[in-house]
């Protein structure tokens, strides 16, 4: 009986949907706005409807979530929205993570006529860093090639900042690889990295780089070493 019902119900899904490639008559499908949301927050997908459809489904691709009040998602994130008014079918997905984004569909079916309308989520994830380089003590006149990984939807922004031991600090250059050839002593101080991409406050890391001059020598007891 299950799998009898199982079979109706995603043969009607896919007459409303129509298969992929194919294009809808024009009036049957609605291209809504993106919805963009942060991962982590919560995704309220609506659909408008009215008192003269027969049947209505909520599809993430090709699977069905909701068909009618029945929850077919085995998802708990995902749940059908209470108390709307009577002319709104949404859905809300709670903890929104960056696998959910994609193309969702409300398929409906008024009078025998299909229509669907269409919504695409976009996740967006605040740009973190994932990998730098450790702290480095050099001789005055090395090379040194200081490395920055960040991760983010959008991609994360790189920035290289220098703080000097005397107080200043100086924009250097942007992106995750810094080169610092024939280092001097001035180039000594912290090296500040900075991943944004504008969704919350930008990660910021520090690798410290010491420089030992080249010609330093100690006088001990009347000798220099």
């Amino acid at each position: 009986m299950y799998n009898s019902v199982c079979f109706i119900i995603l043969s009607w899904v896919f007459a409303v949907l129509v298969f992929p490639g194919v294009p809808a008559r024009s009036g049957d499908s609605v291209l809504k706005d993106n919805i963009t949301v942060r991962q982590g927050d919560s995704a309220v997908l609506k659909c408008n409807v009215d008192n003269k459809v027969s049947r209505v489904a909520w599809l993430n691709r090709t699977t069905i979530l909701f068909a009618g009040s029945e929850k077919w998602s085995l998802d708990p994130r995902v749940i059908l929205m209470e108390n709307t008014a009577a002319t709104e079918y949404s859905i809300k997905i709670q903890n929104v993570d960056v696998h959910d984004e994609g193309p969702y569909v409300c398929s409906i079916l008024t009078n025998k006529k299909p229509k669907s309308t269409k919504v695409h989520l976009i996740v967006q994830v605040p740009a973190r860093i994932t990998n730098i380089s450790r702290d480095i003590t050099v001789n005055e006149g090395s090379s040194v090639n200081l490395m920055c990984l960040a991760v983010g939807r959008p991609e994360a922004n790189i920035i290289w900042k220098h703080h000097s031991p005397r107080g200043t600090h100086k924009f250097v250059m942007e992106g995750e690889h810094l080169e610092l050839t024939a280092i001097t002593k001035e180039q000594s101080g912290s090296y500040e990295c900075i991943a944004s991409n504008d969704i919350l406050s930008p990660d910021v890391r520090t690798v410290q780089v010491t420089v030992n001059c080249k010609d330093q020598h100690y006088h001990i007891y009347g000798q220099t070493i």
